[in-house]
This record gives structure tokens, sequence and C-alpha cells, in this order.
């Protein structure tokens, strides 16, 4: 089985969406563990904040595989993958890591983890221990160095 970590964002009918998805990943994955939600700035446009969630599960599906699914619950939600990269959507679903695979074709690990607090963020709080396939750092190391002016006024919605 394969651990796998799956960022979440939606800035439209964001409770909405991230639940169904929630309960559409849930469906597919095994042994899923899921972050606080966070809420931040649209980066690269005019928009509504995003809300993010991050999560942790385990699968036998391969990378592809993984991929395909995400796809399909983010078509089943209403992605409309004909707009521009940073643009409003119903649901934004990454595959962030997938065990300690590096795979350029695939973007594993994804950059997005060492360029923006929304991805980085879920990931250091659900494994912090975790350690960077290419950073060689944990991931609650490389939050704590992560550059502030990248937080894009993150905040927590559902703190413990």
């Amino acid at each position: 089985m394969a651990n796998i970590h799956i960022n979440i964002g939606s800035n439209q009918n964001r409770r909405k969406n991230l639940s169904k998805a929630v309960d559409a990943i849930k469906a597919v994955f095994e042994n899923t563990v899921f972050s606080r939600v966070y809420k931040s700035k649209a980066f690269g446009f005019e928009g509504d904040d995003f809300y993010n969630i991050g999560i942790n599960a385990t699968t036998n599906l391969t990378i592809s595989g993984v991929v395909s699914v995400l796809h399909k619950i983010e078509d089943n939600l209403g992605r409309d993958r004909r707009l521009p990269k940073f643009s409003s959507r119903s649901i934004d679903l990454d595959l962030t890591l997938y065990d300690m695979v590096v795979d350029k074709s695939h973007n594993l690990p994804r950059g997005d983890i060492l360029k923006y607090n929304f991805v980085l963020m879920p990931l250091a709080e659900l494994s912090p221990n975790l350690i960077h396939p290419q950073q060689r750092q944990t991931y609650m190391q490389l939050r704590a160095t992560m550059d502030e002016l990248k937080s894009y006024n993150i905040k927590i919605l559902n703190k413990e």
C-alpha cells in the first residue's frame, strides 16, 4: 500500500464542495486522515477566498490511477478544465505525495509544497516528521522556514 497526501481547495460553494470531495475520497481511499480547514486569499487572480484541506490516505492504486480518480471526482463536482490555471474553481484535488516517489512527469512531490503555505501547512499538520524526499527536511522544519510573505493570510477555520 502506498501512503499518499492529497490537497483539496475550493473557492466556490466551499463547504458543500469540500464536503462532497471528502466523502468521495473516503469512498475510494483507505485510512483517510484530514487536516483542519485552512482559508487563504485567491492567488494569481481576483476571487473569493479558498478553503483548503490536506488528506493522508493509503491506496493500492498506481500514481496514474490516483490521478485518474481525483480527476473523476473533480469532474463530478463541476470542475471546468477549460478555465485558466489561476481562476476560481469548484474543486481542485492535487496529489502532492505518493510515498517517497520523485517523479517529474507527475510533479511528485508536488512543487507547490515548497511554494505555498496553503499546501504545506496541512501537510505539516498531518505529517510533521515525514521527510521531503528531495529537501531532506521534515515538513515541520520546512514550515518553520517558509517565508511568511508566502502565507497569503492563511487562517485556520476549525481550531482544536
